[in-house]
């Protein structure tokens, strides 16, 4: 159905209003809509005619686990699906094959079928942490990609230009710096663009770095005289270190299949502005709600930490259960309140033959990563000995000591024999 036709339609009022309420759901924690006005009516067509719209969301399995700085659209997936919509998880089986170049100064290393296989069912078990199970449609692009003949391919590749391929910007950064560009990883972005062609895509969802390969699917539609997707991008969520993307390799991830208490921990130690934007993505409140809450935290009325406390108990809740994100909760609250000395300690044993410093034993415990960084933390405040504060920076530990409790900073504490 195009623009126009939705335009000439007499539209009751009560099917505007529920428009306007999924739009307000939809676009909650959006980074951009491509385009917002068809959106809306998109909605409008699909509440007045009972049709759902269907809605993509493609991941290609390069690695087998999956952090909570992914889960952001499959939230938002998850809001679509609730709202009634068709939640259309595409595992690209066949693309992982070519790699993706987003964000990428060098070719990707190819994959072993069989490694793509067993990426692709944990995708599908940690997706399905968060999506209906019985509402998801799960899709491979194999179904489709594989049978394309060769004389298909360069018919789609005809479909576009050089100078298009090459405003994306991570092609663009390696041609003007002489570094190489493989033919495959210019197809790339036409075959995630086909799928949309494939699936009839109404919507489809990514996080900003894929805006260019969404965008070729809106491209690719046209192309083939079909109803262009609208394209909805989410910001990239900082990890634990709140500067650099959420990545395993930067370790500053929350995986999803952490431990209830090691997530509940890992979430609290982010600073108060990531807090907001886990409440963006994550919470079932209102934008509105949101800012109030702020506002509330400004004026000295909520306790920041509490806030904190609620939205990692409420993501836990989601990744486990009710009663282990409370427990979780229980269990950061004895830890870290404060004096509190936990019962289920982890035990260390030092071995040591010589008076030594106490920045060292902390280092040789793994609780900093050089002995300057445990001078830091001593001379911070931030060490203590059985609940008591330590900031002589001459405190020694002598050999045939008693056992004694180690806490360096928010989450380290330990038992040391």
């Amino acid at each position: 159905i195009t623009m126009t036709q939705m335009q000439q339609e007499q539209v009751p009022q009560n099917v505007l209003d529920e428009a306007q309420r999924q739009l307000e759901i939809l676009t909650k924690g959006t980074d951009t809509v491509t385009p917002l006005d068809a959106l809306k009516q998109k909605l409008i067509y699909s509440i007045t005619h009972k049709k759902p719209l269907k809605v993509k969301l493609g991941v290609d399995p390069t690695s087998p686990d999956i952090h909570l700085g992914h889960t952001v659209v499959f939230h938002k997936l998850k809001q679509f699906q609730d709202l009634g919509h068709i939640a259309m998880f595409l595992i690209g089986d066949y693309t992982t094959k070519i790699g993706d170049p987003s964000g990428r100064s060098k070719t990707r290393p190819e994959l072993e079928d069989a490694q793509i296989i067993k990426n692709a069912e944990t995708y599908k078990e940690q997706a399905l942490k968060i999506l209906d199970p019985q509402k998801t449609e799960l899709v491979y692009n194999s179904a489709w990609l594989s049978k394309l003949t060769f004389a298909d391919t360069i018919k789609l590749m005809a479909k576009t230009t050089v100078s298009q391929i090459m405003q994306r910007e991570d092609f663009n950064n390696r041609y003007t710096n002489n570094m190489p560009i493989s033919m495959h990883e210019i197809v790339y972005p036409l075959m995630q663009g086909y799928d949309s062609v494939a699936m009839d895509a109404d919507v489809e969802l990514g996080g900003t770095d894929q805006t260019f390969n969404c965008l070729m699917g809106r491209h690719l539609q046209k192309a083939y005289d079909k109803e262009q997707q609208i394209v909805i991008t989410m910001p990239l969520l900082e990890g634990l270190d709140g500067v650099q993307k959420m990545s395993k390799s930067l370790n500053n991830y929350v995986g999803i299949t952490d431990e209830p208490k090691e997530m509940f921990g890992k979430i609290m130690s982010n600073n108060d502005d990531i807090m907001w934007k886990y409440y963006l993505f994550f919470s079932a409140k209102t934008v509105a709600e949101i800012e109030a809450m702020k506002l509330k935290v400004e004026a000295g009325e909520l306790h920041p930490m509490e806030v904190k406390k609620d939205i990692a108990q409420e993501i836990v809740s989601q990744l486990h259960n009710d009663e282990e994100a409370l427990s979780a909760r229980e269990n950061f609250n004895q830890r870290f309140s404060k004096n509190a000395i936990p019962d289920d300690l982890d035990e260390v044993k030092l071995d040591i033959t010589e008076e030594t410093r106490l920045a060292v034993v902390i280092k040789e415990v793994g609780f900093a990563p050089s002995n300057s960084e445990a001078n830091r933390l001593i001379k911070s405040g931030a060490v203590k000995i059985n609940g008591e504060k330590v900031e002589d920076m001459s405190y020694t530990v002598v050999p045939g000591f008693e056992e004694f409790i180690l806490q360096a900073g928010k989450r380290r504490i330990a038992k040391i024999k």
